[in-house]
Protein backbone atom coordinates (compact mmCIF):
# COMPACT_ATOMS: atom_id res chain seq x y z
CA UNK A 1 0.00 0.00 0.00
CA UNK A 2 2.79 2.41 0.88
CA UNK A 3 4.34 2.27 -2.59
CA UNK A 4 1.02 3.13 -4.20
CA UNK A 5 0.59 6.12 -1.90
CA UNK A 6 3.93 7.37 -3.17
CA UNK A 7 2.42 7.70 -6.62
CA UNK A 8 4.38 4.92 -8.30
CA UNK A 9 3.05 1.87 -10.06
CA UNK A 10 3.80 -1.62 -8.73
CA UNK A 11 7.44 -2.58 -8.39
CA UNK A 12 8.76 0.99 -8.35
CA UNK A 13 9.34 1.77 -4.73
CA UNK A 14 12.45 3.94 -4.94
CA UNK A 15 12.05 7.64 -4.41
CA UNK A 16 11.62 9.89 -7.43
CA UNK A 17 14.78 11.89 -6.80
CA UNK A 18 16.96 8.82 -6.64
CA UNK A 19 15.49 7.40 -9.80
CA UNK A 20 15.93 10.70 -11.65
CA UNK A 21 19.55 10.97 -10.53
CA UNK A 22 20.23 7.47 -11.78
CA UNK A 23 18.52 8.17 -15.07
CA UNK A 24 20.43 11.43 -15.44
CA UNK A 25 23.74 9.62 -14.91
CA UNK A 26 22.89 7.23 -17.73
CA UNK A 27 22.69 10.24 -20.08
CA UNK A 28 26.12 11.52 -19.10
CA UNK A 29 27.95 10.99 -22.40
CA UNK A 30 27.77 14.75 -23.08
CA UNK A 31 30.63 14.99 -20.54
CA UNK A 32 32.77 12.87 -22.86
CA UNK A 33 32.42 15.11 -25.92
CA UNK A 34 35.58 16.88 -27.08
CA UNK A 35 33.94 20.31 -27.14
CA UNK A 36 36.90 22.01 -28.77
CA UNK A 37 36.28 19.96 -31.89
CA UNK A 38 32.49 19.65 -31.78
CA UNK A 39 30.88 20.99 -34.97
CA UNK A 40 27.35 21.80 -36.00
CA UNK A 41 26.92 22.56 -39.70
CA UNK A 42 24.20 24.93 -40.89
CA UNK A 43 23.59 26.37 -37.42
CA UNK A 44 22.11 29.86 -37.55
CA UNK A 45 24.01 31.11 -34.51
CA UNK A 46 27.61 30.02 -34.18
CA UNK A 47 28.22 27.78 -31.18
CA UNK A 48 24.52 27.14 -30.57
CA UNK A 49 24.76 23.49 -31.67
CA UNK A 50 27.03 22.73 -28.71
CA UNK A 51 24.42 23.94 -26.20
CA UNK A 52 22.01 21.07 -26.92
CA UNK A 53 24.48 18.61 -25.31
CA UNK A 54 23.90 19.26 -21.62
CA UNK A 55 22.78 17.45 -18.46
CA UNK A 56 19.59 15.40 -18.72
CA UNK A 57 18.14 17.39 -15.81
CA UNK A 58 18.54 20.59 -17.85
CA UNK A 59 16.85 19.33 -21.00
CA UNK A 60 13.84 21.55 -20.31
CA UNK A 61 15.86 24.78 -20.58
CA UNK A 62 14.14 26.40 -23.58
CA UNK A 63 16.67 29.24 -23.79
CA UNK A 64 19.30 26.91 -25.21
CA UNK A 65 18.64 25.50 -28.66
CA UNK A 66 20.05 25.28 -32.16
CA UNK A 67 18.17 26.42 -35.25
CA UNK A 68 19.16 25.61 -38.80
CA UNK A 69 20.07 28.42 -41.17
CA UNK A 70 19.74 27.99 -44.94
CA UNK A 71 17.31 25.08 -44.99
CA UNK A 72 16.00 22.45 -42.61
CA UNK A 73 19.16 20.32 -42.45
CA UNK A 74 21.49 20.06 -39.46
CA UNK A 75 24.66 18.00 -39.17
CA UNK A 76 26.56 17.43 -35.94
CA UNK A 77 30.14 16.13 -35.83
CA UNK A 78 30.73 14.86 -32.29
CA UNK A 79 34.23 13.68 -31.35
CA UNK A 80 34.54 11.86 -28.03
CA UNK A 81 37.49 11.90 -25.63
CA UNK A 82 37.64 8.10 -25.72
CA UNK A 83 35.70 5.15 -27.06
CA UNK A 84 31.93 5.11 -26.61
CA UNK A 85 29.36 2.34 -26.72
CA UNK A 86 26.24 4.27 -27.75
CA UNK A 87 22.99 2.76 -26.48
CA UNK A 88 20.32 5.38 -26.94
CA UNK A 89 19.48 8.86 -28.16
CA UNK A 90 16.88 11.47 -27.15
CA UNK A 91 16.01 14.33 -29.52
CA UNK A 92 13.84 17.11 -28.16
CA UNK A 93 12.25 19.91 -30.16
CA UNK A 94 9.07 21.98 -30.41
CA UNK A 95 5.54 20.64 -30.79
CA UNK A 96 5.44 22.02 -34.36
CA UNK A 97 6.91 21.78 -37.86
CA UNK A 98 10.42 22.74 -36.73
CA UNK A 99 10.90 19.40 -34.94
CA UNK A 100 13.29 17.09 -36.82
CA UNK A 101 11.48 14.19 -38.48
CA UNK A 102 14.46 11.97 -39.27
CA UNK A 103 17.84 11.23 -37.72
CA UNK A 104 20.71 9.45 -39.42
CA UNK A 105 23.72 8.27 -37.40
CA UNK A 106 27.22 7.74 -38.78
CA UNK A 107 30.18 6.44 -36.81
CA UNK A 108 33.87 7.30 -37.04
CA UNK A 109 33.77 9.64 -40.04
CA UNK A 110 35.40 12.81 -38.67
CA UNK A 111 34.64 16.19 -40.27
CA UNK A 112 31.62 14.99 -42.21
CA UNK A 113 30.14 17.51 -44.63
CA UNK A 114 26.67 17.58 -46.15
CA UNK A 115 28.18 15.95 -49.26
CA UNK A 116 29.26 13.00 -47.10
CA UNK A 117 25.69 12.41 -45.91
CA UNK A 118 25.01 10.66 -49.24
CA UNK A 119 26.76 7.68 -47.61
CA UNK A 120 24.79 4.89 -46.03
CA UNK A 121 24.31 5.64 -42.31
CA UNK A 122 24.80 3.02 -39.60
CA UNK A 123 21.21 3.58 -38.52
CA UNK A 124 18.26 5.80 -39.49
CA UNK A 125 15.38 6.75 -37.20
CA UNK A 126 11.99 8.23 -37.94
CA UNK A 127 11.44 10.73 -35.14
CA UNK A 128 8.24 11.68 -33.37
CA UNK A 129 7.69 15.14 -31.99
CA UNK A 130 9.10 15.10 -28.48
CA UNK A 131 8.75 18.49 -26.74
CA UNK A 132 9.52 17.03 -23.29
CA UNK A 133 12.51 14.81 -24.09
CA UNK A 134 10.73 11.59 -23.16
CA UNK A 135 11.34 9.35 -26.18
CA UNK A 136 14.44 7.21 -26.27
CA UNK A 137 15.64 5.80 -29.59
CA UNK A 138 17.68 2.63 -28.97
CA UNK A 139 20.67 2.09 -31.22
CA UNK A 140 21.83 -1.21 -32.68
CA UNK A 141 24.57 -1.51 -30.09
CA UNK A 142 26.72 -3.87 -32.17
CA UNK A 143 27.13 -1.09 -34.72
CA UNK A 144 27.93 1.56 -32.12
CA UNK A 145 30.20 -0.34 -29.74
CA UNK A 146 33.46 1.43 -30.58
CA UNK A 147 32.59 5.00 -31.47
CA UNK A 148 35.21 7.72 -31.15
CA UNK A 149 33.33 10.08 -33.48
CA UNK A 150 29.57 10.28 -33.98
CA UNK A 151 27.87 12.25 -36.75
CA UNK A 152 24.16 13.02 -36.49
CA UNK A 153 22.37 14.17 -39.61
CA UNK A 154 18.86 15.63 -39.43
CA UNK A 155 17.78 15.82 -43.10
CA UNK A 156 14.21 16.99 -42.64
CA UNK A 157 11.58 18.21 -40.22
CA UNK A 158 7.77 18.25 -40.03
CA UNK A 159 7.33 20.94 -42.66
CA UNK A 160 8.83 24.19 -41.35
CA UNK A 161 11.53 26.15 -43.18
CA UNK A 162 14.05 25.65 -40.39
CA UNK A 163 14.71 22.93 -37.83
CA UNK A 164 15.03 23.55 -34.09
CA UNK A 165 16.57 21.17 -31.57
CA UNK A 166 16.57 21.96 -27.84
CA UNK A 167 18.31 18.93 -26.42
CA UNK A 168 20.11 15.82 -27.61
CA UNK A 169 20.72 13.11 -25.04
CA UNK A 170 23.35 10.42 -25.60
CA UNK A 171 23.26 7.30 -23.44
CA UNK A 172 26.01 4.73 -23.25
CA UNK A 173 29.37 3.72 -21.85
CA UNK A 174 32.69 5.49 -22.20
CA UNK A 175 36.14 3.95 -22.12
CA UNK A 176 39.38 5.85 -22.00
CA UNK A 177 41.33 5.70 -25.25
CA UNK A 178 44.27 3.34 -24.92
CA UNK A 179 47.41 4.23 -26.81
CA UNK A 180 49.69 1.43 -25.84
CA UNK A 181 52.98 2.73 -27.21
CA UNK A 182 52.54 6.03 -25.39
CA UNK A 183 52.04 4.23 -22.09
CA UNK A 184 55.24 2.26 -22.56
CA UNK A 185 57.28 5.36 -23.46
CA UNK A 186 56.13 7.16 -20.34
CA UNK A 187 56.89 4.11 -18.30
CA UNK A 188 60.46 3.83 -19.62
CA UNK A 189 61.11 7.53 -19.20
CA UNK A 190 60.19 7.48 -15.54
CA UNK A 191 61.81 4.13 -14.83
CA UNK A 192 64.17 3.85 -11.87
CA UNK A 193 65.95 0.83 -10.41
CA UNK A 194 63.17 0.23 -7.88
CA UNK A 195 60.70 -0.18 -10.73
CA UNK A 196 62.92 -2.74 -12.38
CA UNK A 197 63.08 -4.86 -9.23
CA UNK A 198 59.29 -4.81 -9.07
CA UNK A 199 59.11 -5.74 -12.69
CA UNK A 200 61.22 -8.86 -12.15
CA UNK A 201 58.96 -10.02 -9.37
CA UNK A 202 55.70 -9.28 -11.19
CA UNK A 203 56.36 -9.25 -14.94
CA UNK A 204 52.66 -9.05 -15.73
CA UNK A 205 52.50 -5.41 -14.55
CA UNK A 206 54.12 -4.50 -17.82
CA UNK A 207 51.15 -5.76 -19.77
CA UNK A 208 48.33 -3.84 -18.14
CA UNK A 209 46.45 -2.49 -21.08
Amino acid sequence: GAAMAHGHGPGRCRCCGEEAAERGAAWGLYLRIDRQRLQCLNERREGSGATVFRPWEERGDRSQFVESDDDEELLFNIPFTGSVKLKGVIVMGEEDGTHPAEMRLFRNIPHMSFDDTAKEPEQTFSLSRDPLGELEYPTKIARFSNVYHLSMHFPKNFGAETTKIFYIGLKGEWTEAHRHEVTICNYEASANPADHKLEQITPQTHFIS
